[in-house]
């Protein structure tokens, strides 16, 4: 494995790299979705983060946004009224204009770095993005951009940002869905992978050990937006069960040609990790502390009346 990069350029260099190699083939490794299925989730995550109040926002910021998944569905669904997108990465911003192009949405998209936002002072009502903190080297200084660019009284709301804990307790069903993946393969009757076929290449692969730079308890992400001035920081933890089985399956179908997976095995797997989604949501993620939990979310409103 190579060496973690040691400066905070070499971090944003292999961050560019890496995900300017992952941009082609981004949607169809995630399963990313602008239609029902994909409203369906990012409502539901913007809905918890604000506790049930799913309200419309005028302008909209995106950081670290690929491929528009969140962006572009949060303006089919009539949330935000304008989006602008950034990404460190020219193939993410070209892979989401494309994609704004195809769903006939208005989009302003462009490269910048979340620490260098080139955006005047209270600029937007929202401030949000997904798996993205984790990836940014100085993230006192994102938070203290993320606080100027926010209008008063606006919010940023992180979701997807890997949990310290959770992650460990994750890699249980990883390393056990690794083991028997050839008996897997054999009654699937599903091909191995050909080796750096996907995610951009061998060279591709090698990189992606050294994109994430963070994985958080909840009071190191709650410390961020707190000491940046933000009034009201909320913590939370998502997906436990969910993630558990989705990283099993991801295991056991990252060993095989994707072309060779049955569809009915693809759609145990979706509409079990959808069903996962729910008991999570609806009894653990109140119940349970959110450091256990895959992934944490984070609200944060800055001081004074909304616009």
């Amino acid at each position: 494995m190579s060496p973690a990069p040691a400066s905070a350029e070499e971090i944003r260099d292999v961050n560019t790299r890496y995900h300017d190699g992952a941009a082609d083939a981004y949607d169809a490794k995630w399963g990313i979705d602008f239609g029902a299925i994909g409203r369906t989730q990012v409502l539901g995550k913007l809905r918890k983060a604000l506790d049930g109040d799913l309200r419309t926002f005028g302008r909209g910021l995106e950081l670290g946004a690929g491929t528009g998944y969140f962006s572009l569905n949060l303006l089919q669904a009539g949330v935000i009224r304008e989006a602008t997108c950034t990404d460190i990465s020219p193939g993410m911003v070209a892979a989401l204009q494309r994609n704004a192009r195809d769903l006939d949405l208005d989009v302003d998209a462009r490269v910048a770095d979340a620490e260098a936002l080139p955006f005047e002072d209270a600029s937007f009502d929202l401030v949000f993005g997904h798996a993205v903190l984790h990836h940014l080297p100085d993230l006192d200084q994102a938070w203290r951009e993320i606080h100027r660019v926010l209008a008063p009284g606006g919010l940023a709301v992180f979701a997807g940002e890997p949990s310290r804990y959770g992650d460990r307790l994750a890699n249980v069903p990883k390393r056990a869905a690794s083991k028997v993946a050839p008996a897997w393969r054999r009654v699937m009757r599903a091909r191995p992978a050909q080796e750096g076929h996907q995610d951009g290449g061998a060279h591709n692969h090698q990189l992606e050990s050294m994109v994430d730079v963070h994985a958080f308890t909840p009071e190191q992400l709650q410390r961020g937006p707190q000491a940046a001035g933000f009034a009201d920081v909320r913590v939370r933890g998502e997906e436990l069960l969910a993630n558990w089985f989705g990283w099993a399956n991801r295991a056991l179908e990252a060993t095989a040609d994707p072309d060779t997976v049955p569809y009915a095995w693809k759609l145990y797997a979706f509409k079990g990790y959808v069903g996962l989604q729910h008991v999570d949501r609806v009894l653990l993620e109140s119940r349970l502390p959110p450091a256990i939990f895959y992934n944490l979310m984070v609200t944060a409103q800055k001081a004074g009346p909304p616009r």
